[in-house]
């Protein structure tokens, strides 16, 4: 096993990375808890002999499910959970499991967050996407119509289960989905994730997040890099009504924040194309725009976006690596997007 820290003075926890890791969740509920809620959808295969495990370790557990699909990320979900968790007794001294991908940790992570105002959570990640990314940091969310993940909480867990066994039976787009975030930490370090063994991998990634998550733990500065790639993905997530994945998206999202960054004078053409070869051929992602996608729509979600405090907002290469750039004109905006979308649409 590998085990990160995360370092948030008395909230520190631990992330566990390796095969057979869901063996190490007991340790990390809080002492105390008696009953779990615990959260997952329908195609988890970890979430029964996950919750099996817990009640032979001693505790009374409720198995909540929710929907499957982005349509069910929504405060209905999560007034659900809420009446289910009023139903089933749960207090403070109790805990929520989250058994899933990124949209079980988002959901299950802002309920615990909203019950009681806080109630512990852990997460028993099972997509390379939530490895890698969702479960880790604390940030979670619900989404509107309007975009993605406009409503939400920082609520950080008690503990990451990160088992890699649960990666033997996830669909091949999902994994590129991870691959997606993946692709986004190569900019982000520069490390040659590909390289590592895979445990080595996951855990790299685990420990770029947490050290940016360590120093800016509520996104008021270094830890929006985090969200490199994502302005226009979570636009094309919404305008798309999903049929694009979250880690599909953000590598287009990558190719764009590059022409984007091109257009700006921050990094030249030689930049822009190591953009694509990463995403497309180190990542196995697509780094074009699909056809007939609504650009008035993704110019109205990017507005939208949690980032943008001061005009539309961009995490952008540079010769410093890496910024937060507020102000980007819409018109060089959307004279980029008109660009990207006749060169790329497919």
């Amino acid at each position: 096993m590998i085990e990160v820290t995360v370092p948030l003075d008395d909230r520190t926890y631990p992330v566990v990375v390796g095969h057979g890791a869901v063996g190490d969740l007991v340790r990390l509920l809080p002492a105390g808890v008696r009953r779990v809620a615990l959260i997952s959808q329908p195609a988890i295969p970890l979430a029964d002999p996950v919750a099996a495990s817990l009640g032979a370790a001693g505790f009374d557990v409720h198995h909540l499910e929710i929907g499957d699909g982005e349509q069910h990320k929504t405060l209905a979900t999560i007034e659900s959970l809420c009446r289910r968790f009023a139903a089933m007794g749960l207090t403070r001294r109790d805990a929520v499991v989250a058994v899933g991908g990124g949209m079980v940790t988002d959901v299950a992570g802002f309920a615990a967050a909203c019950w009681h105002r806080g109630v512990p959570v852990v997460h028993v990640a099972t997509s390379l996407l939530a490895m890698v990314d969702a479960a880790i940091g604390g940030k979670t969310g619900v989404n509107l119509p309007e975009g993605k993940n406009l409503v939400g909480a920082f609520w950080q867990p008690s503990g990451v289960v990160c088992d890699l066994d649960a990666l033997v039976s996830l669909p091949e787009r999902e994994v590129r989905c991870g691959r997606g975030e993946m692709a986004k930490y190569h900019f982000l370090a520069g490390d040659d994730l590909l390289a590592m063994p895979l445990d080595r991998r996951v855990a790299r990634c685990v420990e770029i997040k947490a050290a940016i998550v360590a120093a800016d733990e509520r996104e008021g500065g270094r830890r929006a890099l985090l969200n490199y790639g994502h302005t226009l993905g979570h636009a094309l997530e919404t305008v798309t009504e999903h049929r694009l994945a979250h880690g599909e998206a953000v590598a287009i999202g990558l190719a764009f924040a590059a022409r984007l960054a091109h257009r700006l004078g921050r990094i030249d053409a030689d930049r822009v194309a190591l953009h694509d070869r990463v995403v497309d051929h180190e990542y196995g992602l697509s780094s074009t725009l699909p056809a007939g996608v609504d650009l008035d729509g993704l110019m109205a979600a990017m507005a939208r976006d949690k980032k943008a405090l001061n005009g539309l907002t961009f995490v952008l290469d540079g010769e410093r690596g890496l910024e937060v750039v507020e102000g980007v004109s819409e018109a060089t905006v959307r004279a980029t997007l008109d660009h990207f979308a006749a060169s790329t649409c497919s």
